[in-house]
C-alpha cells in the first residue's frame, strides 16, 4: 500500500507540519510506502493560468478548463501538474493537511485542486462520482481549527464542521475517492491565544494521540455516504424517492 500526503502548513515547525510527519511514521509502521507533497518547500503556484501551458488552444482566449482538456489529450500538461497526478496514481490513500483558514483550505491548496484534478486527464462528465479515476482508493482529511470544538459543533458559532468540510470532501468523492470521515484537531491556538501554555500543550498531546490511533485503525474508520450516478435523473437531480445525504443536497428542502 502507498500514500500521499500533501501538506499545505508554510512553517515547518507547525502543528500540521507535525501531523503531517506523525502520519507518515504511523502509516509506515503499518507497512506503507509514503511520499509528500509539501506545498509551501515545493513553492506551488496555485495559480492556473496561461503561461503554465506551452501550447495554447485558443491563444486570444484562455479557457482554463478547455486548455486542460486540449492539454490532456496531447501530453503537454504542465510538468508540476503532471507530476502531481503521477503521485495520485500511485497512491492508494491521500490525505490532505492543513489549517482551516476562513472556514476553508488555504489558497495554495485551493489552487493545488484547481490545477491539479484537471478536465481530461483526471474527471470527465463520465468519469467522475462512483465512476471516477481514483474509484477503489481512499482520501481524508486532517485539519487544525483554531476555535474550540463547541464552537465547530451543530449549534456552535463557527458553524457545524461536517458541513463547513462538505466541499472538500465532496470534491474528493467527485474524482472517485472513498472519502473517510475528516480527522480535525481542534483549538490549535495560533496568534489568538485562550488557553494558558499548560493547557495549550496538553490539548495538542491528546491530539497527536488521537491522531495516531486513528491511524491505527485506519482501516476500520467510517467512510462518508454520497449519492451515485443512479441516485440522479436526466436533469442532473436527485429521482423521486431517493435520499440525500448532505444539506447541501436536500431531498426535501
Amino acid at each position: 500500500m502507498h500514500a500521499l500526503i500533501v501538506l499545505a502548513h508554510p512553517e515547518q515547525k507547525s502543528f500540521n507540519a507535525q501531523l503531517a510527519r506523525l502520519c507518515m511514521e504511523e502509516l509506515r509502521h503499518q507497512g506503507y510506502t509514503v511520499e509528500t507533497s509539501d506545498l509551501y518547500r515545493m513553492n506551488f503556484d496555485p495559480l492556473e493560468r496561461a503561461c503554465h501551458y506551452r501550447d495554447l488552444k485558443d491563444p486570444d482566449w484562455f479557457d482554463p478548463q478547455a486548455q486542460q482538456k486540449s492539454a490532456s489529450e496531447t501530453g503537454s500538461l504542465p510538468q508540476e501538474v503532471s507530476a502531481e497526478i503521477s503521485k495520485l496514481e500511485r497512491a492508494d490513500f491521500l490525505i490532505l493537511q492543513y489549517p482551516m483558514w476562513w472556514y476553508t483550505v488555504p489558497a495554495i491548496l485551493k489552487g493545488w485542486l484547481d490545477r491539479v484534478l484537471v478536465y481530461g486527464d483526471v474527471y470527465t462528465s463520465k468519469k467522475r462520482y462512483d465512476h471516477g479515476r481514483f474509484r477503489g482508493r481512499r482520501a481524508m482529511l486532517s485539519l487544525t481549527t483554531g476555535g474550540p470544538e463547541e464552537t465547530f459543533t451543530f449549534n456552535g458559532r463557527n458553524a457545524d464542521i461536517d458541513l463547513l468540510l462538505w466541499p472538500i470532501n465532496f470534491t474528493l468523492y467527485y474524482v472517485g475517492y472513498e472519502v473517510l470521515e475528516p480527522f480535525v484537531a481542534f483549538g490549535v491556538e495560533g496568534g489568538l491565544k485562550y488557553s494558558s501554555q499548560e493547557e495549550a500543550i496538553r490539548r495538542l498531546d491528546r491530539h497527536r494521540t488521537a491522531f495516531r490511533e486513528a491511524l491505527a485503525d485506519i482501516d476500520q474508520r467510517p467512510a462518508l455516504r454520497f449519492n451515485g450516478s443512479e441516485d440522479w435523473d436526466e436533469s442532473g437531480r436527485l429521482k423521486v424517492g431517493v435520499s440525500g445525504f448532505s444539506p447541501f443536497i436536500r431531498a426535501n428542502p
